[in-house]
């Protein structure tokens, strides 16, 4: 059946917003941040310190293999954690999924401050420190969920990419506030130049805790609540009636995370085992691409609200297919400047463009009363294969040399575009004709405006 664009614009909400959306998307993206901040800073001391303080082995490797299954673990506890939050989201709300998310996320992240090394209580350490990533990986994979929804709900129709970008672009601030505190640390005495950072995380998240507990409940939960469209089983029913979206979110996602996970995570490692560049030079140039990406990214999702979401996907696929091969040529010359214009273009244009778009288009893809699980599905699930990556590509450069993991971002460029083209959009000529005509055409009330009556009758089913 044909859909309208009558009919794809319904359950989204006030038409000209709630007049929170700016302080909502602004107490999503912190919460975002902080768990950017602790999630990813995992990645990084695993890439520079936790293969010889965990792992150690005389062959560093093998060290460096074992860190980075270990970071793995992480990933594929996230679908977990996105059925959870998904499910939550969808029966009790947005916002108490955020709020638990944010401070579990933090405590895990503190206690792997304090853990033990391996020269301390042997193989007991590795474990303690496998546990607690578990405990990581299933506050992230509920978090993006109920953050994304809560904004894109309470902004205006218009703006969708506009104010989910300001979220998305929670990931390379939290980026850059972790290769900071790794840069800044990396000059401590012996085990506190990667406990520090970690330790820093119980700041932020008593912030974000602060901001995120004066956040309003999202307006379309409200509405969904109290039509009485609540679903039992949010999580079966969007997987029985809507799993080839889920499918074609996982495919869309994978071209981003996993291709960031070679791009940026193994990079890391590549740059630091083949001494082309050295610790501080590797973070440096992290950091310059994070703060760039930053701005990218929420440019990259207003972009969508102007062209719409799928042409920005496909442009930007191709270009990392392209892109493959000559990234890991530029970083092989070891030049400093090169090796940083790698990682910006890299960052900020691989992974930043499809982010961007992703945060309006994945909930889009999804009904009002199964979104949460919908979306937190499609974009979670990948996330298993973005996390082996690293411990893949590690196996493929011991096989192939660099010409592997290169191949590898290629194919993961590949499924992306694949995926992009079976994907409808949701955001194309004729829904932003439409949304425009009824913004048009809905008076603004104050605080916010009111959902445009059409629109109404389809939210409550008379």
């Amino acid at each position: 059946m044909t859909t309208t664009p009558d009919t794809r614009l319904a359950l989204r909400g006030p038409v000209h917003g709630t007049g929170s959306e700016r302080r909502v998307a602004f107490g999503s993206t912190a919460g975002a941040v902080i768990e950017a901040y602790d999630f990813i800073g995992f990645g990084t001391a695993a890439a520079l310190y936790f293969g010889t303080v965990f792992f150690p082995n005389e062959d560093p490797l093998l060290g460096t293999l074992a860190s980075f299954a270990t970071l793995g673990v992480g990933f594929v506890a996230r679908p977990l954690g996105g059925i959870i939050g998904g499910h939550l989201g969808d029966r009790i709300g947005r916002k108490p999924v955020l709020v638990a998310s944010l401070i579990v996320m933090g405590l895990a992240t503190v206690l792997i401050g304090c853990l033990p090394t391996h020269a301390q209580v042997g193989v007991l350490a590795p474990a303690l420190l496998v546990a607690i990533r578990i405990v990581q990986g299933l506050a992230y994979g509920a978090e993006w969920g109920g953050a994304i929804l809560m904004t894109y709900e309470h902004a205006p129709w218009t703006q969708r990419g506009k104010f989910t970008g300001f979220v998305q672009s929670g990931f390379p601030v939290g980026l850059l506030l972790a290769n900071l505190a790794f840069l800044a640390s990396v000059n401590l005495p012996g085990d506190w130049k990667w406990r520090v950072p970690f330790l820093l995380s119980a700041v932020l998240v008593i912030v974000g805790l602060i901001i995120r507990s004066k956040v309003p409940e999202s307006p379309v939960f409200e509405e969904v609540k109290e039509s009485g469209d609540l679903v039992r089983n949010p999580v079966k029913q969007v997987i029985v009636e809507d799993w080839r979206n889920i499918l074609r979110g996982i495919g869309l996602r994978v071209a981003e995370t996993a291709g960031y996970a070679i791009a940026i995570t193994y990079m890391i490692s590549y740059l630091h085992s083949t001494e082309l560049a050295t610790s501080g030079e590797t973070i440096l140039a992290l950091c310059i691409a994070s703060a760039i990406g930053i701005g990218a990214t929420a440019g990259w999702a207003a972009l969508t609200d102007r062209i719409g979401r799928r042409p920005l996907y496909v442009w930007v696929t191709v270009f990392n297919c392209a892109w493959a091969i000559p990234m890991f040529l530029l970083v092989n010359t070891g030049l400093f400047a090169v090796v940083v214009v790698t990682i910006v273009v890299s960052y900020c244009i691989s992974q930043n463009a499809l982010a961007g778009a992703q945060g309006a288009w994945f909930p889009e893809l999804f009904k009002a009363n199964t979104r949460s699980s919908g979306a937190s599905l499609a974009y979670q699930v990948s996330a298993m294969v973005s996390g082996v990556t690293p411990f893949l590509t590690t196996l493929l450069y011991i096989r192939f040399g660099w010409v592997g993991p290169a191949l590898l971002f290629l194919a993961y460029s590949a499924i992306g575009l694949a995926a992009t083209l079976v994907t409808r959009e949701t955001w194309g000529p004729a829904e932003r004709a439409e949304a425009a005509r009824v913004t048009a055409a809905t008076p603004r009330e104050a605080g916010g405006a009111t959902v445009a009556p059409a629109v109404v009758a389809e939210v409550s089913g008379r």
